[in-house]
């Protein structure tokens, strides 16, 4: 009988260093041949997108498919979310459906745990080190949770365009990583930190590329269409790059294509992906001088590493309900 999780019950048991190190894993995995993760799936109802992310990863025995809704007028018209996820983990040997569980926190903490295996190859390695985050929101707060359990930070700065919205995630965030966190004024005080996030919705350019410093890595999270990007081109070509997925980048990534468009630089510019970097077969940075950038889109193996780890630990402490189909 398959096991419901609701969301209560997934953050009841998955925390950011569990979430890195099977998320770490996962990209191995890729790397070294033993994950299938076929192309995803979209579907375009009349009033939204429908997404289905399969993924299996042979060593971690994790077998499942993400299904993701976005549906601009569900809170107006059905008081539901905008974006709806649920994941279905399959037991790798039968194929039957083990467990149904909600996918929208599992989500959030996949993709902040991404970024923070992408810092603890990239980023520089001294200690007492500044994040900046862009975007107040759910996303942001993951990132900063991430890079705080990769590198020994002595303090962060947030920007968003949203006072309240930065004075919300300060409130929040400080207690909980018992981190000092300070309000940027502008985009460009967010320039002096040693490890940059961007997680906003913006579809242009929220920072001068020009304007960061040497040995800054950066996590770009946010834009993950063709058309949109938060990073300038300046920034692009100034970093060493490493994707989550090669493919996803050339055809998902506006911070990657549009620069290509504008004839910048040209796909070799690409570096590696992040499984490489994490398998030993090639260095995510070669000196303290260089910029890194990881660019991150969203790989449903990251989904399907985090879905069996909640799967195992949720049956370890006797949480859910089994259900009958």
């Amino acid at each position: 009988m398959p096991l419901l999780l609701k969301r209560e019950d997934v953050m009841s048991v998955l925390d950011m260093a569990t979430c890195m190190d099977v998320v770490e894993k996962a990209f191995a995995e890729l790397a070294n041949g033993t994950a299938v993760l076929p192309l995803r799936i979209a579907i375009t109802p009349p009033d939204g997108l429908a997404l289905y992310m399969p993924a299996y990863l042979k060593d971690m025995g994790a077998l499942a498919c993400k299904v993701v809704t976005v549906y601009k007028k569900n809170p107006e018209k059905f008081s539901l979310p905008t974006t709806i996820g649920k994941v279905l983990l399959q037991n790798p040997g039968t194929g039957e459906v083990i467990c149904i569980m909600d996918g929208g926190y599992l989500t959030a903490v996949r993709t902040g745990a991404a970024s923070g295996v992408a810092t603890r190859y990239m980023a520089r390695k001294a200690g007492g080190q500044v994040a900046g985050i862009f975007g107040a929101g759910v996303q942001g707060r993951m990132q900063l949770w991430a890079v705080a359990e990769a590198r020994q930070l002595s303090a962060a700065v947030v920007y968003d365009i949203s006072g309240d919205a930065t004075d919300a995630f300060i409130s929040e965030m400080g207690p909980k990583l018992d981190l000092e966190i300070r309000k940027a004024g502008s985009a460009d005080q967010v320039l002096g930190a040693d490890i940059i996030c961007t997680a906003t919705s913006s579809p242009t350019p929220i920072f001068d590329g020009g304007g960061l410093r040497e040995g800054t890595h950066i996590n770009g999270i946010g834009s993950h269409t063709p058309g949109a990007r938060e990073l300038d081109t300046e920034a692009v070509k100034r970093a060493r790059l490493v994707g989550d997925s090669r493919d996803a980048c050339f055809k998902e990534a506006g911070d990657i294509m549009i620069p290509i468009k504008e004839g910048a630089f040209d796909e070799s510019h690409f570096y590696a992906e992040l499984g490489e970097v994490v398998s030993g077969k090639k260095q995510g940075r070669m000196d303290d001088r260089e910029i890194t950038l990881f660019k991150s889109n969203g790989l449903a193996i990251q989904d399907a590493a985090a879905a069996r780890v909640v799967y195992d630990k949720a049956v370890e402490a006797g949480i859910g309900r089994e259900v009958d189909i």
